[in-house]
């Protein structure tokens, strides 16, 4: 009954509207009270009766309010009113969304009916807690993946990246990890996904069980800029409801590459200069925005945030890439030469990081990560030599023993797409792999 009385008290009492002047491209000019059309405010275009297209601000000129929809603007002509809504754009998350998929302007799209309101509600474009008042982040979190527990141990309310060129396999990555994280929660946004994808991946990747627990955002490549972009503002939306609810939360998206994409859309049809790679200054403005939502809140849930990012011809220095790198407690890379021989998921784990190690990995095992780790970086200084058959066994006793080791290393990282590999057998896995005895034990 409140969230009824809520939406109620928000209907306002004076209708205030404006006229479409005229239509640029993706952009609608507004005429009318200019003052009372915000930035980031929703106005509903209304093209005939009973049908209106929903857009938001973003601009003004010439004592014109510049829209830009959610969806096509077929019907769109001069003189159509703009009415304004009184109310700041947000959605209300309950626990009744679990098990659900929803668009971008949180409505059902999985055909099982409406969805239930909750009490509060939370912006789309909502605030950071902060800094001072943020809890730190909270023990180890088991991911499921061998790779990623052992050499990058990541923790409750961390934030990681998986940085991939296209068709490496982060999405296979990210299915792992929805499917085995250990996590009361799991909220999901494909932004800017294939279409014929989202099927495949909640019945394939993500199962009935694994969507019982979670619920996935999508907003697919053809639609409109701003449903992308607000598809990864409803996914924070979401996992902060959650959190908020004391639920530990898995926050994965897919991919923050595309919601960069999709502000630099809305940046430079508004007249922004574009910069490096042709992204505007709103782009790099908005991504820590974003990311920054993720992580431990003021109570007892957190927000682990997994945000894949497509990085442009395989350049892991591009600047979406970059600027995200900087901001998140940590990277996984996946490279394509690691691919191409076969071995999934495809993590260097040479040149990727987790910020909380070692501070995250069981101390009684941490001599075992280091040690694996010289054996690999040792092989791949040697690796050219070796493969061409110029380097002579006994020259070097730490080359002898990463030729030996590496092929079980190697067979170490690999794991199935259906395989899941605790926390603790990953360590045990790899002690035994490189002779190295639990610290404490004899």
């Amino acid at each position: 009954m409140k969230a009824l009385a809520d939406q109620i008290a928000e209907i306002g009492a004076v209708e205030i509207y404006g006229r479409v002047a005229t239509v640029r491209g993706l952009l609608v000019e507004v005429a009318g009270p200019v003052n009372s059309m915000p930035i980031g405010a929703r106005i509903s275009v209304e093209t005939a009766p009973g049908r209106a297209i929903p857009c938001e601000v973003v601009g003004f000129v010439a004592g014109r309010a510049l829209l830009m929809p959610f969806s096509d603007l077929e019907g769109v002509r001069r003189g159509c009113r703009a009415i304004v809504s009184p109310v700041v754009p947000s959605v209300r998350p309950s626990a009744g969304w679990l098990g659900r998929v929803v668009n971008a302007m949180g409505e059902p799209v999985d055909g099982k009916g409406p969805l239930p309101p909750g009490a509060e509600p939370y912006p789309f474009r909502n605030s950071p807690p902060s800094a001072h008042a943020r809890r730190r982040v909270g023990g180890p979190l088991d991911l499921g993946v061998r790779a990623l527990n052992t050499f990058l141990t990541c923790c409750r309310g961390q934030r990681m990246g998986i940085f991939a060129g296209s068709g490496v396999g982060k999405s296979v990555l990210l299915s792992m990890l929805a499917r085995n994280t250990v996590a009361d929660v799991s909220v999901i946004g494909l932004v800017g996904e294939r279409g014929r994808e989202v099927k495949e991946f909640l019945e394939d990747d993500l199962g009935e069980e694994g969507l019982k627990r979670a619920v996935v955002v999508v907003a697919t490549s053809d639609e409109p800029a701003l449903m992308r972009r607000q598809a990864a503002y409803l996914t924070l939306a979401i996992a902060e409801y959650f959190r908020d609810q004391g639920a530990d939360v898995l926050c994965m998206m897919d991919s923050v590459t595309r919601f960069a994409m999709a502000q630099r859309e809305i940046g430079l049809s508004t007249g922004e200069p574009p910069t490096a790679k042709g992204y505007t200054p709103t782009v790099f403005t908005e991504l820590p925005r974003l990311l920054e939502r993720a992580g431990p809140g003021v109570g007892e849930g957190t927000i682990t945030g997994i945000f894949s990012v497509l990085v442009d011809g395989d350049d892991h220095n591009e600047p979406v890439a970059d600027a995200v790198r900087g901001i998140l407690d940590g990277h996984i890379v996946m490279e394509r030469s690691i691919a191409e021989r076969g071995r999934y998921p495809a993590i260097n784990v040479l040149k990727s990081v987790s910020r909380t190690m070692p501070r995250s990995c069981d101390p009684a095992y941490w001599p075992a990560v280091q040690r694996a780790k010289r054996v690999l970086a040792t092989y791949a200084d040697m690796e050219e030599l070796i493969r061409l058959g110029a380097y002579r066994a006994g020259a070097s006793p730490e080359v002898d023993e990463a030729i030996g080791l590496t092929p079980a290393l190697e067979t170490f990282l690999a794991q199935a797409k259906d395989d899941s590999t605790s926390l603790a057998d990953g360590y045990r896995r790899l002690a035994e792999i490189v002779g190295v005895a639990k610290a404490g034990t004899k």
